[in-house]
Parts: C-alpha cells; structure tokens; sequence
C-alpha cells in the first residue's frame, strides 16, 4: 500500500506549500493506480457478493431499456430502427458511464472516510478508485454493444481510432469530478441531491434518446454549450456518427481544461481540510 512521500508530511504553517503539496499528492495517487484498481475490484465484489450474474445485471437492465425505448422511440421520433437502436446503444452506455461517474463522485471521499482517517494516502487514490469502479462496471455492458452493432451491420470506419482520444477526456473529466464533487460533498452534504436532480434533468436535455440532427437553427446552436452532449458525441461519434462534429471535439476541450483547472484550483485550496470534511 503506497503512503504519502515523507515530505508531504512536514506541514509548516507559515508556509503551507499548497500547491506543491497537491501536486505532490496527484502524482503519488497515479503512481498508485494498482492500489486504486485493487480496491475498486473488491469494491464491485462486496456489492454483489452473492449475486449470480454480478455485475452483468446492468447489462441486462441496459439491454431491457435498449428495447424498451428503441422500440417506442423510433416510432416516436420517426426513425428507422435501423439507424435508430445502434445510436441509443452507444448513447445509453456512454450516458450510463457519465451518469455513474457523477453520481458515484459525489461519495468518493465520504465513502473513504475511514481510510482517510487512518491511513495517510494520497487522495487522489480514492478519487481514481470511484473512476476505475465506474470504469470497470461499464466494461460489462461493451458485449451488448457489440451485439448491437453486429445485428445492424453498423460497423464504424477508421474514424473509430478517434474512440482513444474520446475515452481520454472522458477519463481526465472523471478524475476532475471525483476529487471536486468528492469535496464539494464532503463539505457539503445536500449537494448529492442537487447533482442527482441535474443528471436527470441533463438526461433529457442531451440527445441520449433523440438524435441531435433533430434540432435545427437557434436551438442547434446552442447544442455544443451543453457539456454533456460534448462528452457524448466524443465518444459516440466514433462509432455511429462518422467521428462527431467539431464543435463537440472543440466544446469537450474546452470543458476539459476547464474542469481540470477549477478541480485543482480547489483541491490546492481546501486539501488540507479534507479529512476534518469526512
């Protein structure tokens, strides 16, 4: 188990080193990925420990909705099934990682509360051990879109090389959300619930289960301000939409930078305080 560096546990009042120490912090966390990939596997053991299927009952409770919504939506929406179910499949999924990792955020540091009382980690340990969860728990539902994908016959081009770039922002963007929702809420108890109310509002705001095409002058316009449908289209966009539209790629960049720097900006400020907040 890997424990702070020594000098980060010299703390001078008259001269705090906040950022260094932060810094210093991240750094030993990524160093230690394998301890936060060890515990988040156990993490997914206990919580279906005793479970049949374990973690495949999100793939069949994702696969239910997929046929679900796909069959009345596409009539809805008046689109084929064809080009319709493979988009709400990438959607569905992708939507499901951003809506866990959130979600999931919000307790990233409470949950820890014991550890971080006990033992002197780096934080951003448990900040990557929320990311690795969510990460691993989206893995079981890659068979069902594959599934998808081969029925439809709506296999991508080389544009799916753009999948590593997509997947690296929505990994950087999970990191930032783990560690400032993660103090936000230690902080902050009633901000779970605020977020849990924007993620469904941001549900039906983003096109998950309608296709953003679908909008057309002023209100497409405003799309790409959205940073859910960014996140989505860097990710969905290499595999149904021919790589996903500038814009997107531009928005998610810009959101990405911003949500680092406001994430570090209040970790150097209130890391100190972080195990007085659990």
């Amino acid at each position: 188990m890997t424990a702070l560096p020594a000098n980060l546990l010299d703390i001078d009042a008259a001269n705090p080193r906040r950022l260094a120490r932060a810094l210093q912090d991240i750094a030993a966390g990524l160093r230690a990925w394998r301890l936060s990939w060890a515990l988040a596997r156990l993490d997914l053991r206990n919580r279906y420990r005793g479970s049949v299927i374990g973690p495949f009952w999100m793939t069949l409770s994702t696969a239910a909705m997929l046929v679900g919504l796909g069959l009345l939506y596409s009539r809805l929406l008046g689109i084929s099934l064809t080009d319709y179910l493979p988009h709400l499949a990438v959607s569905l999924v992708t939507w499901n990682v951003i809506n866990g990792i959130v979600t999931d955020a919000c307790t990233a540091l409470t949950s820890a509360d014991g550890v971080i009382r006990q033992m002197r980690l780096p934080y951003t340990t448990h900040a990557l051990r929320c990311v690795f969860r969510n990460t691993l728990t989206a893995a079981h539902n890659i068979p069902l879109l594959f599934l998808v994908l081969l029925i439809f016959n709506r296999w991508p081009g080389a544009e799916v090389l753009l999948l590593i770039p997509g997947l690296l922002v929505l990994l950087v963007n999970a990191l930032a959300a783990a560690l400032l929702l993660g103090m936000l809420c230690a902080r902050f108890r009633d901000i779970a619930q605020i977020v849990a109310n924007v993620m469904q509002l941001a549900f039906f705001l983003s096109p998950v289960i309608w296709k953003a095409d679908q909008l057309t002058g002023y209100w497409a316009s405003l799309l790409p301000l959205n940073p859910f449908y960014d996140l989505l289209e860097v990710v969905r966009g290499p595999l149904v939409d021919g790589g996903g539209g500038w814009d997107a790629w531009l928005g998610a960049a810009l959101y990405t930078v911003a949500a680092v720097v406001i994430s570090l900006a209040f970790f150097v400020r209130f890391r100190g305080r972080l195990a007085f907040w659990v």
